[in-house]
């Protein structure tokens, strides 16, 4: 797991996925990721239904098996029928889409898996890598300039495309000219808005509900249990509480005679 997650560091830098220096010190703030979200079942498939629709065409998610979506509540025949699109069998990997040869041709590399993509891109300070991925997704814009036609607030000079534009729609960037705060010679770009250029499929706001189900499932794939954890962790502090104060009045029983 080490070696798979090291990889996938590298593979993001090369590619231009991981964090960069940015116009604004630091970078920007990151947006906080909806937690209910993880306890939402119905927003939990509708990620999982977008993560195939959408990310699973150029990124695979080789630690995930498609018939592990049954934790969400999904049968088998619903996995075949709506989510099983790359392989036959359920009990297979998320295995990409794209061909490995015509990926390294058109992204220099081939995109990374994304199996814990949520989990790796945490950082102190800033947020969790949920945060990273819901800002992420909502920060793209059109940039001319640009191979693919697309830039990111979250990460300038990105190389990952806009997968969700049809559903976001299309958007430009305006920057403003400012005193740089440490170089009064010197001057920076703030971003200043953006401006609409047309319409997605979807409105501001359910596209942006769209996003946080959508982190809310790559998340989960990052440790399916995780729900399962915090459960049994909530029920074993309850008992380690109820068994301290027996044991503490066990103790002054026992003493109590004692001079």
């Amino acid at each position: 797991m080490k070696k798979f997650f090291d990889a996938t560091l590298a593979i993001l830098a090369s590619l231009g996925f991981a964090a960069t220096v940015s116009a604004s010190e630091g970078g920007m703030a990151w947006d906080r990721f909806p937690k209910e979200r993880m306890t939402n079942v119905a927003a939990l498939q509708n990620g999982a239904q977008l993560f195939v629709n959408y990310c699973l065409n150029c990124h695979s998610a080789g630690y995930m098996r498609f018939n592990r979506l049954r934790d969400l509540g999904l049968s088998e025949d619903q996995i075949k029928k709506n989510l099983l699109f790359t392989t036959e069998k359920v009990g297979e990997t998320m295995k990409v889409a794209i061909d490995p040869k015509q990926a390294k041709e058109w992204f220099g590399a081939l995109p990374p898996d994304l199996t814990v993509i949520a989990r790796s891109r945490a950082d102190i300070g800033k947020g969790s890598g949920a945060d990273y991925l819901y800002t992420y997704l909502r920060s793209y814009y059109r940039d001319p300039e640009k191979a693919t036609g697309w830039n990111n607030l979250a990460f300038p000079n990105v190389g990952m495309p806009h997968a969700l534009w049809e559903l976001q729609g299309q958007r430009s960037a305006k920057f403003a000219e400012m005193k740089d705060a440490h170089d009064a010679s010197k001057s920076v770009l703030r971003f200043d808005g953006y401006v609409p250029i047309a319409a997605g499929k979807l409105s501001a706001h359910d596209y942006g509900e769209a996003v946080a189900d959508l982190v809310a499932y790559l998340q989960w794939m990052g440790e399916p249990a995780q729900g399962q954890r915090v459960r049994v962790g909530v029920w074993v502090l309850i008992y380690l509480g109820l068994f301290t104060v027996i044991a503490w009045r066990l103790n002054a029983s026992y003493w109590k005679d004692v001079k």
